[in-house]
């Protein structure tokens, strides 16, 4: 692999947890410890994209089926059940 020296400003805290990982052993290096991180990042990314293609494929489907799937009176259950969990979530978060 070929590579290349480049010079970075870190926050001191990111800093402190670069080096703290290479001090536990968990890399060889700073250089390691970042190229993980870079990654780790591009994967993220691609998981991200993947997953918007997924839900971009869902939503062409659900527009090109003319059939509802739902009634009316389900998608206001639905609705209801989805705001009640938001709540019970957020008052959960709150405590």
């Amino acid at each position: 692999m070929t590579t290349e020296t480049i010079a970075v400003t870190l926050p001191a805290e990111v800093l402190r947890a670069l080096r703290a990982r290479v001090a536990a052993g968990e890399f060889a290096s700073e250089g390691d410890a970042l190229a993980d991180a870079v990654r780790a990042w591009e994967r993220e990314r691609k998981e991200r994209a993947a997953h918007l293609e997924t839900i971009r494929a869902r939503i062409r489907r659900s527009l090109d089926d003319p059939r509802p799937s739902l009634s009316e009176e389900e998608v206001d259950a639905f609705l209801e059940e989805l705001h009640a969990q938001a709540l019970k979530t957020h008052s959960d978060e709150a405590a």
